[in-house]
């Protein structure tokens, strides 16, 4: 039996598998249901044909059934993302757009492409990793926009107490679940809200009330829905608390499991990256550099490393380019921020690309890019970061 290769259009309810062989001609197509046997039945007829090679455009969600089985049955797996199917569907004869269509475009794409990222199931930690930092990039938006609503809600009755508050503290939050208006604090005074606030054990209790009682001497005029917008407000700091309460719990459960994992130790020993940023690039990655072969593909699944936009007599024109995964460039930059702040010999690496002439972002970017062959060199070495390098014994 001959190589063959199998395209699989995932979707929620059921995929679409065809099987071409090395001639582009197609052996078999048919849909299939996102079930156990149903996946096992098809992978079966589909190695019946041949020695297969599998391509998928979805690396989780819907597909991940499918993954899974074919991992653990020692399937080779290659991912080729939907935008690439797209583009490289308007290349084949026809317009029409059906599942059929798109799964014999990634079984072409597979078979004629050697630039395909292998797709392996990943490790529970990772994948663990994966839903909780998931989980907490949602409760952080969701603390944010509330906190946003929270602001604009005390700014329409009382923006002198808006100003004089940070409400991403603990303390103001307290505040505003039991008064909200410049009359009820007046009425209540400093004293008595100093003593209120002590005990609900608020650090810093005497600012806090002498910064709220300011704020209400400065405004006497009642605004047109002030008892709503107020009762909208302590709805609204309870809220954050409760986010708060949240974030920590799951930030909680993403430390104790980032810390089982065997690379953990070497990703935090680089400047700049702590448990949650650690965290986030295992599940970005799973941290395994096998993978991407070598850290220039690592920096470009990133989007540190420039695309040539080069055109006849134009040379040496780079831009950043556009597809790349988002959450682990935030990992690399806003580490290489830290490390700027923290580490020695990062902040004169930024300085010396300052001094070149680079903006701030592309300083910053450099140091980025810089930190990729860092960490690569780690991980390949499973050894943790040290200023100066180990020196190799002479033979």
């Amino acid at each position: 039996m001959g190589q063959i290769w199998a395209g699989v259009d995932a979707g929620k309810i059921h995929h679409h598998c065809v099987v071409i062989d090395g001639d582009g001609k197609r052996l078999l197509s048919r849909p299939v249901a996102n079930d156990e046997p149903e996946l096992l039945k098809l992978m079966s007829d589909v190695l019946d044909l041949g020695e297969a090679t599998w391509a998928v455009d979805l690396a989780d969600g819907g597909a991940g059934l499918l993954i899974a089985i074919l991992a653990a049955h020692d399937q080779p797996l290659l991912y080729i993302s939907g935008r690439k199917v797209n583009r490289a569907a308007d290349g084949y004869r026809g317009e029409g757009k059906t599942d059929a269509r798109d799964a014999a475009v990634i079984a072409d794409q597979a078979r004629i492409r050697r630039d395909l990222l292998p797709l392996r199931g990943a490790d529970e930690i990772s994948v663990e990793l994966k839903l909780l930092t998931a989980r907490r990039t949602d409760l952080v938006h969701d603390r944010t926009r509330a906190i946003n609503r929270l602001r604009a809600a005390l700014t329409s009755i009382f923006p002198a107490l808006e100003r004089a508050l940070d409400v991403t503290n603990a303390g103001p939050l307290i505040l505003l679940t039991g008064y909200q208006t410049p009359a009820g604090l007046r009425r209540l005074g400093r004293t008595r809200l100093e003593a209120w606030l002590k005990a609900r054990r608020v650090r810093g209790a005497a600012q806090l009330a002498q910064a709220a009682a300011d704020a209400a001497g400065r405004q006497h005029t009642t605004l047109p829905g002030e008892t709503l917008t107020a009762q909208l407000i302590e709805a609204l700091a309870r809220e954050v608390m409760t986010l708060n309460e949240h974030i920590k719990d799951v930030e909680q459960l993403i430390e104790d499991r980032f810390r089982r994992h065997e690379k953990a130790e070497v990703i935090t020993s680089l400047p700049g990256i702590g448990v949650i940023l650690g965290a986030e690039f295992l599940a970005a990655t799973g941290g395994d550099m096998d993978v991407f072969g070598s850290p220039d593909r690592l920096a470009g699944f990133a989007g540190l490393a420039p695309a040539a936009r080069d055109s006849g007599r134009i040379h040496g024109n780079l831009h950043r380019p556009q597809r790349y995964h988002r959450g682990l460039q935030r990992v690399f930059y806003t580490s290489a921020l830290i490390s700027i702040q923290r580490h020695p010999e990062s902040r004169a690496f930024y300085d010396r690309k300052r001094r070149e002439g680079k903006r701030h972002t592309q300083a910053v970017l450099a140091l980025a890019r810089r930190r990729v062959n860092v960490l690569w060199a780690l991980l390949r070495d499973n050894r943790t970061f040290q200023a100066t390098p180990p020196t190799l014994k002479a033979a």
